[in-house]
């Protein structure tokens, strides 16, 4: 795939990620919230609707993020494999997967999804963490000389 210039479509990853660090910094604090305070009523629900949306806003971020990272390093190096972007970028897609399968549980009643769910959410940070990393290195190889 020859697209003629890869710009616009890492500037929509810089968004993208940038906004998924913010959500989140969200999730982990109206999780944390949620988990120590356990609200009751109104702000409760409001709370946990809040949180279930945060959740669905980063899949759809990650997923756009997997999709862009992709489509750019096949357009631009005809593989994938370069650096070690990828094995981070699937490591986060699986914990953020992960998660969202196991709120669906959690929402079910099954007891056992909750420890899930939080485990896969502070994983995150370290695979956040090893994303931005790997992919300051990616950019690096994107930029002019």
């Amino acid at each position: 795939m020859h697209l003629p210039s890869f710009l616009w479509l890492w500037k929509i990853a810089a968004w993208s990620m940038g906004l998924s660090l913010a959500v989140y910094a969200l999730l982990a604090a109206s999780g944390l919230w949620v988990l120590i305070r356990r609200p009751g009523g109104r702000s409760g629900r409001a709370l946990r609707r809040l949180h279930l949306g945060a959740g669905v806003a980063l899949v759809g971020l990650t997923s756009l993020l997997l999709g862009i990272g992709v489509v750019g390093t096949l357009g631009r190096f005809g593989s994938l494999g370069h650096s070690p972007h990828l094995g981070s970028g699937l490591f986060v897609v699986a914990l953020v997967a992960t998660s969202a399968w196991t709120a669906r549980q959690m929402l079910r009643g099954r007891r056992w999804a909750k420890p899930l769910h939080l485990g896969a959410g502070s994983l995150l940070l370290v695979g956040f963490a090893a994303v931005l990393a790997t992919g300051w290195q990616v950019v690096q190889k994107y930029l002019p000389p």
